[in-house]
């Protein structure tokens, strides 16, 4: 079956950098889009990031353009969400998602989804 599993969260200062990894199977990874959501506590989920199949279009969210990178890595099956300069307020659940086709910000088109891994800054 397919599977996403997230990794790379944890606890960081204001100002601090994370690399978040998303490892994916069960699926033709370089034939799907793939993104980023986040989620904070009482808040609906989000979207952070998405990549195209080639990772040629990226699409970001304004509250994060220019301090986050996606990157993806077709032949080992893996997406990456590279976040500096963090701030308390992008303390939330990340999750990776994949879709079959076109490049999209919207959760509910997301086929696939991973289980979250936790993002903390400390302000």
């Amino acid at each position: 079956q397919v599977q996403l599993v997230e990794s790379g969260g944890g606890l960081v200062q204001a100002g601090g950098s994370l690399r978040l990894s998303c490892t994916t199977s069960g699926l033709t990874f370089s034939s799907y889009v793939v993104g980023w959501f986040r989620q904070a506590p009482g808040k609906e989920r989000e979207f952070v990031a998405a990549a195209s199949w080639s990772g040629a279009r990226t699409l970001y969210a304004t509250s994060v353009k220019g301090r986050f990178t996606i990157s993806r890595d077709n032949a080992k099956n893996t997406v990456l969400l590279q976040m500096n300069s963090l701030k308390a307020e992008d303390t939330a659940v990340y999750y990776c998602a994949a879709k079959s086709s076109g490049l999209t910000t919207t959760v509910i088109s997301y086929d696939y989804w991973g289980q979250g891994t936790q993002v903390t800054v400390s302000s």
